[in-house]
């Protein structure tokens, strides 16, 4: 399979980077936080996300969606990532239609995604890092469940219309049989959502579920079988939020080399400095090959491969390590004023930081990869 985009692949890329580069630059998350949007995201712009089709790109066309796929969805998220454009996007249109896609529940919360009126938060973190265990307990009540512990780093979860619940119904939390997922209204009775402001000005929310009732309706997919779709949410999760990183670390790039072009010294531009031209092309062959590795990550989930959970961990680790050396390169390479709020390029640091650290860092990943080939 081809590691570069079709024709209408790059046909999306382009109306996607031009809609993004003017409805929602940097300096529109500098507003958002600047002003102290209690939000994190502008809802009018997400609206037009459904508008322009973006929001339905994984959901089946049957449902009213476009029926594409990874690849698509990844494209839209790089542009994101390359103008750090704030939107729930990610958490939405593909991880909550990737845990939803094929269950009863679709029926109720796509067309809301589709309108661009509904809003998904994924709690999952119980802990500072991502860890595949589930503590927060599950107990049968009547003909439903009463959720009893916390969730942390859900982001969009103080804003969210609906959020996905990682719970246990049986064994221990290190266990992965006994995992039932549910999704509900934020506003259930018995839930306490305390929202925190990330180093990106995003915002996180610590999820306190004290004896929260939900009916069985609200079960996604099976009964202590929700490592299924639990598995299937953090594949896409894990494989958007990588092409997001492309994205950042891309736009911090691209701005860094505009200003060795620019940026003068000894009358000469620095960019014609030896050192300088070493350290941005290493970078430029650390993207590509980590863009090559996220692509790959997307077409194998798109086909339903068996190697698609292996290959997402190499993107996430991958991505992960390449928008880092991006944007430190960046502030370096910038000199003094890559250190100051004035400038843009320390919004794209503070912005990789966040998604490195989503579902799983690059340690994380390089583990789980580790211990599948049997270390």
């Amino acid at each position: 399979m081809p590691l570069f985009l079709d024709d209408e692949q790059t046909m999306l890329r382009d109306t996607a980077r031009d809609y993004l580069a003017d409805r929602a630059p940097v300096a529109h998350l500098r507003a958002l936080r600047d002003g102290d949007d209690p939000v994190g995201f502008s809802r009018d712009l997400w609206r037009q996300f459904a508008e322009m089709g973006f929001t339905g790109i994984l959901i089946p066309e049957a449902q009213g969606g476009l029926g594409l796929g990874h690849v698509e969805a990844g494209v839209v998220l790089e542009q994101i990532g390359r103008n750090l454009s704030p939107s729930p996007f990610l958490t939405t249109a593909v991880g909550a239609v990737a845990a939803l896609s094929g269950t009863a529940q679709a029926e109720r919360w796509f067309p809301g995604i589709l309108a661009g009126e509904t809003v998904a938060a994924l709690a999952i973190d119980e802990g500072p890092k991502h860890r595949d265990t589930i503590g927060l307990t599950a107990e049968r009540a009547g003909n439903g469940f009463r959720l009893s512990g916390t969730k942390r780093f859900v982001a969009h979860g103080h804003v969210a219309d609906l959020l996905i619940v990682a719970a246990r119904t049986a064994g221990n939390p290190a266990d992965r049989d006994g995992v039932t997922l549910f999704a509900l209204p934020r506003d259930s009775a018995g839930l306490a959502v305390r929202a925190e402001r990330l180093a990106d000005s995003s915002f996180a929310a610590h999820c306190t579920f004290d004896g929260v009732t939900v009916d069985g309706d609200a079960v996604v997919g099976e009964v202590d079988g929700g490592r299924v779709a639990l598995d299937r949410l953090l594949r896409a999760g894990r494989a958007g939020a990588s092409a997001e990183l492309l994205g950042v670390g891309g736009g911090a790039m691209d701005m860094t080399l505009g200003y060795l072009r620019e940026r003068q010294q000894f009358g000469v531009a620095i960019g014609s400095f030896q050192a300088l031209q070493h350290r941005a092309a290493h970078l430029y062959a650390e993207m590509e090959v980590a863009r090559a590795a996220v692509l790959k990550a997307q077409q194998l989930l798109d086909t339903g491969s068996e190697a698609a959970d292996e290959a997402v961990s190499v993107a996430k680790a991958m991505a992960a390590m390449a928008a880092t050396l991006a944007v430190n390169e960046s502030v370096q390479m910038h000199g003094g004023i890559g250190m100051t709020d004035d400038y843009d390029i320390g919004f794209f640091m503070k912005r990789a930081r966040s998604l490195a650290e989503l579902w799983g860092d690059a340690s994380y990943h390089a583990d789980r990869l580790a211990v599948a080939a049997g270390y």
